[in-house]
């Protein structure tokens, strides 16, 4: 399986916790031959409020990691640096703060709690601390809550096949497409690729989104909500050498048994019906094909799925 991906909420401040940004804090060297002592030291910080990067709805994220404070600053001289910023950040009208700390700095965390902090989110070396200074209840959004799963129907329209799979391990041997987790980061037609490569050893090519699946409480995820998208992917190679630790068997098998077949799962079973179909009727009747567009605000660019539409309203 790959690793997990997910999925935020639509407001984009929560992105800002992963930008860099230029702090103004300026923090003297330790006590040296300058004779600047350690309680000195920490007296002229929070003569200085935190500055970070403001984002286009009005709220700033500061990284602790990246402003200069003493490694053994301690929790009351940050609450203190805090409370000033706090303030002149009211003054500025500011509408939300997130404080994101290296694990190194833990201990910022029970001193921001001390002024209305709470935990939004964790990763592997920080977490991520947010405060409403806005009017009435906080709206900042809650952090992700999904994962995304991948999987690729690599049709053969020459014989009319598609490769599947049985995984190992599982309660019931259903042939179901190959398939895993999407990385962050990572667009779904490379995961479906990626994944069909890694399970079977058939490299292949995209071609369409075909379906989506959304499901909550999913046990895999957490109790979090699972999204399982299927892909149609074209197939560069046939020969088969699949992966023995994640699958039992690997086939080419005939869309129209795989159709029929009780040995399957109910959305495989679904999908085989609809390649079916395309492949007899037209893959323009069944594909949800991508188009790359610039988004709006961050000049990036985004993957649009859609029917394709007539020439003329192109």
């Amino acid at each position: 399986m790959a690793g997990r991906a997910i999925v935020s909420a639509p407001w984009s401040t929560l992105a800002l916790v992963r930008r860099r940004f230029s702090a103004h804090v300026t923090v003297p060297p330790r006590a040296g031959p300058s004779g600047v002592s350690c309680s000195q030291l920490h007296t002229q910080v929070c003569c200085r409020a935190l500055t970070g990067q403001v984002d286009r709805f009005g709220g700033v994220t500061v990284n602790l990691a990246e402003v200069g404070l003493p490694a053994d600053i301690s929790e009351k001289t940050f609450s203190t640096l805090l409370k000033d910023s706090l303030a002149q950040w009211k003054a500025d009208q500011k509408v939300a703060v997130w404080l994101q700390i290296p694990i190194s700095l833990s201990r910022c965390a029970a001193a921001a709690s001390d002024h209305g902090f709470m935990f939004h989110h964790a990763k592997r070396d920080y977490s991520v601390l947010a405060l409403w200074l806005g009017a009435g209840e906080s709206r900042l959004p809650p952090f992700a809550t999904h994962q995304i799963g991948v999987a690729g129907a690599v049709v053969d329209e020459s014989t009319g096949k598609v490769l599947v799979v049985q995984d190992k391990n599982k309660t019931k041997n259903a042939w179901k497409f190959p398939g895993g987790l999407s990385d962050l980061g990572e667009n779904i037609g490379v995961t479906a690729v990626r994944e069909v490569f890694e399970e079977t050893g058939v490299r292949s090519e995209f071609r369409s989104l075909l379906s989506i699946r959304q499901q909550h409480n999913h046990p895999g995820a957490f109790g979090m909500s699972d999204m399982y998208l299927i892909c149609r992917l074209s197939p560069l190679t046939h020969q088969i050498n699949f992966c023995h630790q994640e699958c039992v068997s690997c086939e080419w098998l005939a869309l129209r048994e795989l159709a029929t077949t009780s040995s399957t799962t109910p959305i495989t079973s679904r999908i085989a019906k609809l390649l079916l179909y395309g492949l007899e009727q037209g893959f323009d009747k069944i594909d949800l094909t991508m188009e790359e567009l610039p988004a709006v605000y961050s000049g990036m660019f985004y993957q649009l799925y859609h029917q394709q539409l007539p020439t003329t309203l192109k």
